[in-house]
């Protein structure tokens, strides 16, 4: 256990990041602007003292245009520095084990699992493997539980079976970790999801599958095509063994996200995507204090997240607030903003 946590942390750990310091441009904006948020800060935590940071790289030309733009999530791990878009993970699986659910009445005790996975996020992550008798073994990070749902099929399992009868109640479908707080759905009791399956657990599931490796699967999908996805191959009727293999479902995670953000950005001016937020519904309102920071005063009513995490991506937002404060400081950077302009975000 040992060589493979060393293994782990050298397949996570980047070297230490150095704060990216560019020479702009001589004239009108041009030139490389940088902008950082970090972990603290409404606290009063200093920048070099923060354990994670998000860092906004933008180039402008002269009249403020977007020429490029690049977002990192930097974030310590194990005393080393990585990247949360990194996607690097290191899976293993143990199919001697039958999943169990998650208990969710107090105390919390997370289930047995097949899998473990060492990553800095498990977002958007899906895992799949097929041992040597034919047993498949998958896991599916489920975005409005933010639980691992995995799946264990047994050698001589139908694969004709449809992905609508893969119902938590069935059992062939079990929430086992719990890979985060805050869920958009929080049930007291897995019952109260028995007769849902992943694909319709709300109606905001279509997170799983609008685009990306899931595309395409749908409710009446055969399960053999939802594993095909994944790039299980089948021999006859039978899953080919398979080493453990990894991905991330949707646009691809936190790297998905912060690529659509560059994508929004680029072509665009400058002085005009002043946020990536829009803070004038006024639900906002009261949630920014005098300090310019929103969600740490919050008086009752008021909201604490901008996030839109039902119509995102992966289950998450390509606005977030914390996103939006290091993209400001960018703009700071260029003579776009003041820092008085900045809206601190929640991190």
């Amino acid at each position: 256990m040992a060589i493979l946590a060393a293994a782990a942390i050298a397949l996570l750990a980047a070297c230490e990041p150095e704060r990216v310091v560019i020479e702009s441009g001589p004239a009108g904006f041009a030139g490389y602007h940088v902008g950082y948020s970090w972990s603290g800060e409404a606290g009063g935590t200093a920048f070099e003292d923060a354990g994670a940071y998000i860092e906004t790289v933008l180039e402008l030309d002269e009249d403020a245009n977007i020429l490029s733009a690049k977002m990192r999530y930097w974030q310590r791990v194990d005393g080393f520095w990585t990247t949360r878009q990194s996607g690097n993970a290191l899976v293993t699986v143990d199919f001697s084990v039958d999943p169990t659910p998650a208990t969710l009445s107090s105390p919390f005790v997370a289930g047995d699992s097949m899998f473990s996975i060492y990553t800095v996020s498990v977002m958007s992550l899906y895992a799949v493997a097929v041992d040597e008798d034919g047993t498949a073994a998958v896991t599916v990070v489920e975005p409005l539980t933010r639980y691992r749902f995995e799946m264990k099929f047994p050698p001589g399992f139908d694969f004709r079976a449809q992905m609508n009868e893969l119902t938590l109640g069935s059992g062939l479908v079990v929430p086992t970790q719990r890979t985060a707080g805050g869920a958009f759905l929080s049930p007291s009791s897995w019952d109260e999801l028995a007769d849902r399956h992943i694909l319709d657990l709300h109606e905001y599931s279509h997170v799983l599958n609008d685009v990306g490796v899931f595309a395409g699967i749908d409710d009446r999908s055969s399960v053999r095509n939802f594993l095909t996805s994944m790039g299980v191959e089948f021999d006859g009727d039978r899953p080919a063994a398979m080493a453990p293999r990894y991905g991330y479902f949707g646009l691809g995670g936190w790297k998905g996200n912060y690529d659509a953000i560059a994508s929004y950005l680029v072509g665009r001016n400058a002085r005009t995507v002043t946020s990536l937020v829009d803070w004038s519904p006024d639900r906002y309102r009261d949630a920014i204090n005098e300090l310019n920071q929103f969600g740490v005063d919050v008086p009752t009513g008021a909201t604490r997240t901008v996030q839109d995490s039902a119509d995102g991506i992966s289950g998450a937002t390509v606005r977030m607030s914390r996103e939006s404060a290091s993209y400001q400081r960018a703009l700071v950077d260029a003579g776009v903003l003041s820092e008085d302009d900045v809206i601190v975000g929640r991190f």
